[in-house]
C-alpha cells in the first residue's frame, strides 16, 4: 500500500509500505477514509521527537472503516465506519478503568524507550516515534488498530466523515482542555492558539458553560475563524504591546479564570525570552520555545488554572514559582479520547460542535509531503490538509 513516509529531518516521500496484518486476536484493520495533518506531527518533522526511524508511516489523526477483525474481536465487525482516539488503551489496566486511556500500561510494546525520560511510559499512539510505541501511522491505505473494541467507536448516521475525522484527536484534545478549567458559570477562559486543537478548546469552554473565551494568535485568518466560526474574543499579539495587560483590562483586573495553552514547544512570541529560546532550540540545547505557557501562566488570575495541552519536551528558564506564588493549579495530559467520545458525538448529532469548518485543504496521499509544507508554513491559510488514501 502507499503511505507517506518519515525519511528524516524534514523529508517526507510517500512509498509502498507492506500492509498492515493482524497481530493478536483483539485487532482490526481500518481501511482509511480521512486522516489529518497535526501539529504535533511537525515536532517529528523538525527531529524534535527522538526514535523516529527512517520509513515509519507518520499520522494519528483519522477515521475509517473496518474491513478485517481478529477472532476476539466482539463489538467491531468488518464494514463498521468509525473514528479512533489516537491514543490507543487496552480497557482493562488501572488507567483505563479510570478513564486516563492515554496513560494505558499496556499498549506500548517499548515500554523501556520512555521510562528513562518519564518514570512510567504512557499508552501506544501511532506514528510518532518508536519512543511511542513504534505503530504504524494513518497517512496510508489502512491501519491495524489494537484491542479494537474499545478503540473502534461506530460514526453514528447523519454524523459526516468530515466531522468524525477530528473526534479522533483535535476535538477531544481540545475538550478535554476545557474540561481540565472546571468551568463555572460566568468564568472567562483564555486560549492560547487558534489551530485546530486551540479552536476546539475554545468551542468546548463555551459548551461547558464559559461566559467569554479571549483566543490568542498572531495569524489573522485563525483569528477570524475564532471570532466567526467560535464566537471567541480576540487578541492579536503581534500587534498588541502587552497580552498581560489586555487580559487585565478585559477581566476587569482580575484575569482569566482559567487559561489554555494548545501551543506547545514550537510557540512563536516576542522579545527576548522568545529569542532565547530559538537559539538554545537550534543548538538542540533544549527542545521547546515556551513563549505561549509561560504567558499563559501569567496571565491566569490568581488561584486559577492552567491547562496544558500543547506537547513539550525538555525546556529550561520555566518561571514555576508564577505557579506557586499564585495558587495555580496545573492540569495537562495527553488526549483521553474514549473518555469524551460519546459526548463528543451527542453534541456533533444535535449541532452543537461542527469540526468540519477545520479543512482547509483536501488532497491526496500522494501529495502529502506538499499538504505537509503548506501546515508548517501556514500557507495559503492552511488550518488543516486532509489527505484521502
Amino acid at each position: 500500500m502507499r503511505a507517506l513516509c518519515w525519511m528524516g529531518v524534514n523529508d517526507l516521500q510517500v512509498r509502498s509500505v507492506p500492509d498492515p496484518q493482524i497481530v493478536n486476536s483483539h485487532d482490526a484493520i481500518i481501511k482509511v477514509r480521512l486522516t489529518t495533518t497535526c501539529g504535533s506531527d511537525l515536532h517529528l518533522l523538525g527531529g524534535y521527537i527522538p526514535t523516529m526511524r527512517e520509513g515509519d508511516v507518520i499520522g494519528h489523526e483519522y477515521m475509517g472503516e473496518v474491513v478485517e477483525v481478529g477472532r476476539d474481536t466482539a463489538r467491531v465487525r468488518p464494514g463498521d465506519r468509525v473514528v479512533v482516539p489516537s491514543f490507543f488503551g487496552c480497557g482493562r489496566c488501572w488507567y483505563c478503568e479510570h478513564d486516563l486511556w492515554s496513560l494505558c500500561d499496556n499498549t506500548h510494546p517499548k515500554p523501556e524507550l520512555q521510562e528513562p525520560v518519564l518514570g512510567y511510559a504512557t499508552g501506544g499512539i501511532p506514528g510518532y516515534s518508536h519512543a511511542f510505541g513504534g505503530y504504524a501511522g494513518s497517512h496510508a491505505e489502512a491501519i491495524r488498530v489494537p484491542h479494537a473494541d474499545v478503540n473502534c467507536f461506530a460514526v453514528p448516521d447523519g454524523v459526516t466523515d468530515e466531522q468524525a475525522l477530528f473526534l479522533s484527536d483535535a476535538v477531544p484534545t481540545g475538550y478535554m482542555g476545557a474540561d481540565f478549567c472546571n468551568i463555572h458559570p460566568g468564568d472567562t477562559v483564555a486560549v492560547w492558539g487558534c489551530g485546530a486543537v486551540g479552536l476546539m478548546a475554545q468551542r468546548s469552554a463555551l459548551l461547558m458553560g464559559a461566559q467569554r473565551v479571549i483566543a490568542i494568535d498572531r495569524l489573522p485568518e485563525r483569528l477570524a475563524l475564532a471570532r466567526e466560526r467560535i464566537g471567541a474574543e480576540t487578541i492579536d499579539y503581534g500587534e498588541s504591546e502587552s497580552v498581560m495587560e489586555q487580559l487585565r483590562e478585559i477581566t476587569g483586573g482580575r484575569g482569566p479564570d482559567a487559561c489554555i495553552d494548545a501551543v506547545g514547544m514550537e510557540a512563536h512570541g516576542t522579545g527576548p525570552q522568545y529569542a532565547y529560546d530559538r537559539v538554545k532550540q537550534a543548538l538542540h540545547l533544549h527542545t521547546d520555545r515556551g513563549s505561549a505557557l509561560r504567558e499563559a501562566a501569567y496571565a491566569c488570575r490568581k488561584g486559577g488554572t492552567l491547562s496544558v495541552l500543547g506537547v513539550y519536551g525538555v525546556i529550561d528558564k520555566f518561571p514555576f514559582g508564577i505557579i506557586m506564588n499564585k495558587g495555580l493549579t496545573v492540569r495537562t495530559a495527553q488526549q483521553h479520547g474514549q473518555r469524551y467520545m460519546r459526548a463528543m458525538l451527542e453534541h456533533v448529532q444535535k449541532g452543537e460542535l461542527d469540526p468540519s469548518f477545520l479543512i482547509t485543504h483536501r488532497m491526496s496521499i500522494e501529495e502529502g509531503p506538499r499538504g505537509y509544507e503548506l501546515f508548517k508554513n501556514k500557507d495559503e491559510g492552511c488550518v488543516r490538509a486532509v489527505f484521502t488514501p
